[in-house]
């Protein structure tokens, strides 16, 4: 791992400019044993981040994941958690995420009390992040699971409010997802109206499967895309998409 924090990667993508690339993985549909095949698509193809998690992780299928990945590749991996006992000391930060465009009191603060005294003790660096479920077309894992509404597609205010919010409670990110498998990317209006108006970094994920779409969002203002269904369904494209960012 870099010498420089995650956070200060992720910080100066937004001061210089420029866009990152994450690949997201969820344990439960990658065997351990393929993770050194995996991480050598990432280094080869420069990925910027490895996020895993998912929704229903097994702990010890997501620390051998991890330590498999590591042992092939200097990559940071943050969790991306769907609940507390995903938190594991193989990674390297913890997205600590806060579902602000929501109004589930356990995915606001709740989850956060429970897991408090493990995070604390975890060796993480913590990454508080500003959770927003963007309406993405049909049906998500993640509204089913959180039981909120996402925010509709072509409500750019409610999403700049949100995010501000989000920024003067005092969170390092904003994370905008329109969800796996998610039927439309989230609107270039809304990337560049966010992105524009807040001062911490961006990420964006969400609907991305095409090099097209990952510019779009990179010249909108993400400064960091995150994929995943589209990575799941076909490997080979890590290295095109992730060089759509460099652009």
């Amino acid at each position: 791992m870099n010498a420089s924090t995650v956070l200060q990667q992720l910080q100066s993508l937004k001061q210089n400019g420029k866009h990152g690339f994450a690949v997201l993985i969820d344990p439960d549909k990658i065997a351990p044993s393929k993770m050194e095949q995996f991480a050598e698509l990432c280094n080869d193809a420069l990925v910027d981040f490895l996020f895993i998690g998912g929704s229903l992780v097994l702990q010890h299928q997501i620390d051998l994941c991890i330590s498999t990945f590591k042992k092939n590749s200097n990559i940071p991996v943050l969790l991306f958690p769907g609940n507390p006992a995903q938190v594991t000391p193989e990674a390297d930060a913890l997205l600590y995420l806060s579902l602000i465009s929501g109004r589930n009191a356990e995915l606001l603060i709740g989850q956060h009390v429970v897991s408090a005294s493990m995070v604390r003790h975890s060796g993480l660096e913590i990454l508080s992040t500003g959770y927003m479920v963007i309406d993405g077309g049909i049906p998500t894992t993640v509204s089913y699971m959180s039981h909120a509404h996402p925010i509709p597609s072509d409500k750019s205010d409610i999403a700049l409010c949100t995010a501000w919010a989000g920024e003067m409670q005092g969170k390092h990110l904003i994370y905008m997802d329109a969800g796996s498998g998610a039927r439309q990317p989230i609107s270039e209006d809304m990337i560049r109206k966010v992105s524009s108006n807040i001062n911490i970094p961006l990420i964006v994920g969400g609907g991305i499967n095409t090099t097209e779409k990952v510019a779009t969002n990179c010249r909108a203002g993400a400064d960091l895309i995150v994929v995943g269904n589209a990575i799941e369904k076909d490997s080979s494209m890590i290295k095109e998409l992730c060089a759509a960012t460099k652009c």
